[in-house]
Parts: C-alpha cells; sequence; structure tokens
C-alpha cells in the first residue's frame, strides 16, 4: 500500500487542507471580481464619457502637444514646397534639413542656389506665417554637394 500524499511529499498533514483552501478561495475571488467588472462594462456601456475617443482626435491630441508638433510642420512643409516657391523652384530645390532653428534648403545647381537666396526674405515671411508652429531664425541655401559633376563632363 503506498504512503498517503502528505508523507510522500514530507508536508504538514494538519496544514495541507489549510493550503489548499486558501488557494482555491484566492481563485475564486478572482473570478468573483472579473464576473463584477464584466457587469458594470455592460451597465456602464453607452454612457458619456464612455465612449471610445476617435483615433483623428486622439492623434491630433498627441501631436499637438510635446516634440511632434515642430517635426509634423516640417513635413508640412516638405510635402507643400511647390506652394511656397512655386511649382518650378520646387523641381530644382528641396528642404534638406531644419535644426536648431535653421532651415537648409538644398538646390541642384548654383544657379538655382543663388534664385532661392535673393528669395530668403519671401521664404522667411511665408512660412512663419503659414506654419505658425515652425520656429525660423536662419534660412541656408546650399548648392550641389562636393565633387558633382554633370554627365556629360565626365564622358571621354
Amino acid at each position: 500500500m503506498r504512503p498517503p500524499i502528505a508523507e510522500a511529499l514530507h508536508l504538514d498533514a494538519a496544514k495541507l487542507p489549510a493550503e489548499v483552501f486558501e488557494r482555491l478561495s484566492r481563485r475564486g475571488a478572482l473570478l468573483k471580481d472579473r464576473r463584477r467588472r464584466e457587469e458594470e462594462s455592460l451597465e456602464n456601456f453607452g454612457k458619456p464619457g464612455r465612449d471610445p475617443a476617435e483615433l483623428g482626435s486622439v492623434m491630433t491630441t498627441i501631436a499637438g502637444s510635446g516634440v511632434w508638433a515642430s517635426n509634423l510642420k516640417l513635413a508640412q512643409l516638405r510635402n507643400h514646397w511647390d506652394q511656397v516657391v512655386g511649382p518650378a523652384i520646387a523641381q530644382h530645390s528641396a528642404v534638406a534639413d531644419f535644426r536648431d532653428g535653421i532651415l537648409t534648403i538644398r538646390a541642384e545647381s548654383t544657379v538655382w542656389a543663388t534664385q532661392l537666396t535673393y528669395l530668403i526674405p519671401q521664404l522667411t515671411e511665408t512660412i512663419r506665417r503659414n506654419l505658425k508652429g515652425l520656429t525660423i531664425n536662419e534660412i541656408r541655401v546650399t548648392g550641389p554637394a562636393a565633387g558633382y559633376t554633370r554627365k556629360w563632363a565626365r564622358r571621354k
């Protein structure tokens, strides 16, 4: 005949029923609490303040506060660059960088860089008027990267 399980596991036979009951009692309390919360949620469904917020309003709240505001304004400037400088200049230039209040615009040639340099006062005013969350202290225009050569100049 086998010995009782309490002896095989070296447990105190007097405390074993209390331990089992305590474990079952905790589990029952958790289940009871879960049922109560489920009933409360069904009772409160559709009441004011319980409806989920729309995704657009949540994203607007997140984007309007903190660091995201300036990044979103910069993305808006990049997307609508042709409306700021006109379609002809926008084909030959782009917003390259924005750091510490300095907006850097890259032009594809020195001619376009010169043209944009003359437009800096107008650009500053237009950007400040249309993108109020973006603080621009200076606008820098750069030409093509160093080592730039035209394709026809490389032919032998």
